[in-house]
């Protein structure tokens, strides 16, 4: 019997153009949100991913056949998919929005990114999403999770190690949870979400920036894939957290339990 032909995986990496995490955030002065003209980068744990997917393809050599990274965003959200073609990706997809749109929620994305994987299947399908477990501005850390459900797909959380049998069309994935990590295999098609400790994102050199320029971008709006993404939350108010009070010192731990009683404190 002749042996049957090994998959070839598609890899598809979602990416977020997020501010940019060393800048320190602001309330915008109407209250409705956080200042956005600042500095803005992609979100660190999207770069983990496109860094995870670069590396399966110099592990598996030849097995990998294409990289793809998708973005819902502004039309300046395109620097962030530029970004992860001078890392390593192959080509892009770019929902565009308005400027002046909110950000689409955890549920919005992951039903585009599911539309996108349905069209991505009239050719060479996809076969692993790596992403990054959340995003450093809304910290939902959902899409992952509603995408696997929307698609039916089987989910690797909090990855911190990832390696894939092409010939068994499994992954094994190390995770990390609550006081260690568990060791988990999962059938391909997969969805991953990446954590701090699965590796540490290269630097784009500078004539890869330069290839990434010829490498294509694909745009589509939200009226292509049928998707809606009117909120469905509604934002009130936002505040900054109070300013901290300076501390007091006392001379005696008596002292400390009369202040402590003062300030309505009470012994259990």
């Amino acid at each position: 019997m002749r042996p049957s032909a090994v998959r070839l995986l598609n890899i598809l990496v979602p990416v977020k153009r997020a501010v940019d995490y060393a800048v320190k955030i602001r309330v915008n002065p109407q209250q409705t949100g956080v200042d956005l003209n600042v500095k803005h980068s992609m979100n660190p744990f999207d770069e983990i991913a496109v860094e995870e997917a670069v590396r399966l393809r110099e592990r598996l050599k030849d097995a990998v056949k294409s990289i793809k990274v998708v973005t819902i965003g502004p039309p300046k959200a395109a620097e962030t998919l530029r970004t992860a073609l001078a890392m390593g990706a192959d080509s892009a997809l770019h929902v565009e929005i308005p400027e002046s749109a909110p950000a689409p929620e955890p549920l919005g994305v992951a039903q585009a990114l599911r539309a996108i994987i349905q069209r991505e299947k009239e050719g060479e399908g996809v076969d692993l999403v790596i992403m990054g477990k959340q995003a450093i501005d809304d910290d939902a850390g959902q899409t992952g999770q509603m995408l696997a459900g929307l698609l039916g797909w089987g989910q690797a959380t909090f990855a911190s190690k990832v390696d894939v049998d092409t010939s068994a069309k499994t992954a094994t994935v190390m995770r990390e949870i609550d006081g260690g990590s568990e060791e988990i295999r999962c059938r391909l098609p997969l969805v991953v979400t990446t954590d701090l400790r699965l590796n540490e994102p290269r630097y784009a050199s500078l004539p890869n920036i330069m290839k990434a320029k010829k490498k294509p971008i694909e745009k589509f709006t939200a009226e292509d894939l049928g998707v809606d993404f009117t909120p469905r939350l509604e934002t009130l108010k936002v505040t900054e957290p109070p300013t901290r009070v300076g501390g007091g010192k006392v001379e005696s731990v008596d002292e400390l339990v009369a202040k402590l009683k003062e300030a309505g404190f009470t012994a259990v």
